[in-house]
Order: C-alpha cells, then structure tokens, then sequence
C-alpha cells in the first residue's frame, strides 16, 4: 500500500462563472458564453474542471511559494514541460508527458503524485443568464450574454507521498520518468539510487518541503474566469484531510443536496472514519471559514470529542497536517 493524502473541499461560489464552455453552436445569436455543466437526470450541474483547478494551484505554488516551473515548449500541434522533476518542482508533483528522440531516451511519462477531481456542484443548477452591452464606441451598441450561478461546489484530491520526488527508469507506461540525460543529472546532484528497483529518490528536505506546499497553498487558492465582474474566492472555505495507508478516496461522498441546500451527511462520515480507522496514519482535520455553513458547528463540535479529529480554521488544519508529513516521508 502507499500513504496517501486524501483531502474533501467545499468552494462557496454565491455568483460565479469559473469555468466556461464558451459558445453554443445552436445558440441563437454568437455572444452568448456558457458556463461548464453536466447533467445527471433533469438537473443542471456546473463544474470547474480537474485541469482548471490544477491551473489555479499550480499558479498559486508559483506566486506564493517560489515554485521553479518547468519551461513549456510548443512543437507544431504538441506541448510539453522539460520533463525534469530535478529541477522542476511542478514536474515532480503534476507529471508529464515527453516524446524525445529514440537515442535521447524515448518517451518518458511521470504519473501525477497529485490527483484531484472537477468541482462540481452540489446543489442541481438553472444559471442565470447575465446580459451585457459594449457602448464604449461610436455607433449601436453591441449586446453580449453570459451565465452565472449561485451554489457550492466539492471536490477532492489525493497526493501519494511514496512517489513524490521518487523517479523510476522502467519501461512500463507512467514510470519511465527517467531518461539517460536525467539520470546523469540525478548522478551529479546525489540522488540515492536503488539498482534492483530502477529507482532514484530526491533527498528528503525536498521531499518534504514540497509535499507539504502542495497542502499549504490550499488556503490561498485563486483562480478562475470572470473574475473581473464576479469575483469569487476559489479557495476552500471547508476542508477535510487526512494521511491513509492506500489509494482509494474515503471522503467522496459525505456531502448531499436536501432541499436546494449543500448539507454535510454527519453519518456518512462517521461511517468512513470507523471503517477506515484501520488504516489511518495521522489525525482527521477539518476546517472551516467561519460565516459559511455555520450550522456545522454543534455537529464539528461533537466529532471532536474523538481525541484523532482535530478541528478548526482552514490554515489550521492545513498546517497540523503538513506538520506530520516529515515523519510520513521519513518512514
């Protein structure tokens, strides 16, 4: 098994278009901009997608933790980063992908240490649709639309410690992260090398430095579309996390519509955390933004009287949990 992060959030989005689809081939007129949505029956859920969100937290590493991002190069209809989790903090915990020549190494793929879903939304969704004139010029006005919502959106993410800052040379698809150039840099910078594992390891100072910024920028979180005429604050104003023995993602479904509302299934996790307890290597934390869902407290309060459930602000619990991954990288 591996030890994993596993994290739930709630984003408040009370009048947001955070993600668009652009326009609608059958729309009657071409300046309408619609927002990104599914459907599951009859109701209409808008979403920001998974690479959407890895867009704003990639940024936010970059902004507020000086994060050193792997250079893009663009060749014809492809893209891709250098392929150096070495030097790249952002290829070691996003991944990627790099076709290179046949005597430079082949392909070298890296499997994301970082995963996470869409934000979807809770609650079943009509957006409202916003009209807008440009008049700025001589002559008729030009009509504009676009939609919004109002609603809360969840999503979760997982970060595998045992593989962040750890690079395999194996020829199998999403462990080739190593190529003859890397491996002599890996050399050069002192890696620690496991012949029979075709395995190099960062040394444990990064390892930990960067597990634990990947969790520290959750609290400030930014990012999205419209925000010059909507404004919304993208980062988590609930948060579940938790380090596990495993993979699968025990907080998925703990948060429920009921009457229109985003409503916390007090059960539902009380039920995860008895049958998981097995193979839960840290304490429970959760936070929470005061002012959104207040209503939680009383039930918060009580889940607390379990000495392995610490809650309390966003930061809070982002910095209790970061504060146990060194022994975690360290075992």
């Amino acid at each position: 098994m591996s030890k994993t992060v596993v994290g739930f959030m709630l984003v408040d989005a009370p009048h947001s278009a955070l993600n668009n689809a652009g326009a609608d081939a059958g729309d009657r007129t071409d300046n309408i901009v619609r927002v990104k949505s599914i459907r599951r029956g009859r109701k209409v859920y808008p979403y920001v997608s998974g690479q959407a969100l890895r867009y704003w937290w990639r940024d936010t590493l970059e902004q507020k933790f000086g994060w050193k991002m792997s250079p893009i190069e663009r060749q014809k209809k492809i893209a891709f980063t250098s392929a150096n989790p070495i030097e790249y903090d952002d290829d070691d915990v996003f991944g990627y992908m790099r076709a290179l020549k046949a005597k430079e190494g082949g392909t070298v793929t890296r499997i994301s240490p970082l995963k996470n879903s869409p934000l979807i939304s809770v609650i079943g969704q009509i957006p409202t649709q916003d009209f807008g004139v440009m008049a700025r010029h001589e002559g008729d006005p030009v009509p504009y639309e676009h939609e919004f919502y109002s609603t809360v959106l969840k999503g979760i993410f997982s970060i595998d410690l045992d593989s962040l800052g750890v690079f395999y040379a194996d020829e199998k698809t999403g462990y080739r992260n190593m190529y003859p150039k890397l491996e002599e840099e890996a050399e050069e910078k002192g890696l620690t090398k496991d012949e029979e594992n075709s395995k190099w390891t960062m040394p444990e100072d990064i390892r930990i430095k960067r597990a634990q910024e990947v969790i520290k920028a959750l609290p400030y979180l930014q990012g999205g579309a419209k925000l010059t005429s909507h404004l919304t604050d993208v980062s988590p104003k609930f948060l579940i996390l938790a380090v596990i023995d495993g993979g699968n993602h025990i907080f998925m479904n703990i948060v429920k519509e009921e009457n229109g509302e985003p409503v916390l299934d007090i059960e539902a996790l009380k039920e995860v955390l008895n049958e998981y307890s097995d193979c839960r290597l840290t304490n429970i934390y959760i936070g929470r933004r005061k002012g959104f869902m207040d209503e939680l407290e009383e039930d918060i309060m009580k889940l607390v009287e379990n000495k392995n459930i610490k809650a309390g602000t966003i930061k809070e619990a982002v910095d209790q949990l970061a504060d146990e991954i060194p022994e975690l990288i360290k075992l």
